[in-house]
């Protein structure tokens, strides 16, 4: 089901909670919204639909990838990145790293390390700061 976007400050300065099995609708629901705003949107996380869980999903390479409890367990590479975001207007600044590397759960929730690079890497920790709370 495609949800309406979250602008609210303070409902995205909360800090996510793990999530499990029960979140995989929530999981649909962010793929369904994600789908809907693909004109301007390249990744999303469950708070950015009201829902304070540890849920991302994101477009990876032509595939919407979902990750469950991401965390980020290596990274190198620093630079500073320029984004935008469907919960706020115009665009801000932001550390992000060239290349990281991630534990996670996929949606049978097993646990996954992946390595990303470039854009897809800043995709993510995109949505990893909406996880911790922190407002792009």
């Amino acid at each position: 089901m495609v949800r309406e976007i979250v602008k609210d400050p303070r409902l995205l300065s909360r800090r996510a909670e793990d999530a499990g099995v029960e979140d995989l609708e929530t999981a649909r629901d962010l793929l369904d919204t994600l789908a809907a705003h693909r004109r301007d949107c390249v990744g999303m996380a469950a708070n950015m639909i009201g829902v304070n869980r540890r849920v991302i999903v994101f477009e990876n390479g032509g595939t919407d990838t979902v990750m469950f409890n991401p965390e980020i367990i290596r990274q190198s590479g620093p630079y500073q990145a320029e984004e935008e975001c469907l919960s706020f207007s115009g665009a801000r600044k932001a550390q992000r790293w060239r290349t990281i590397q991630v534990r996670y759960e996929n949606e049978l929730f097993r646990v996954r390390t992946g390595t990303f690079t470039g854009r897809t890497a800043q995709i993510i920790q995109h949505e990893i700061d909406h996880c911790e709370g922190v407002l792009i």
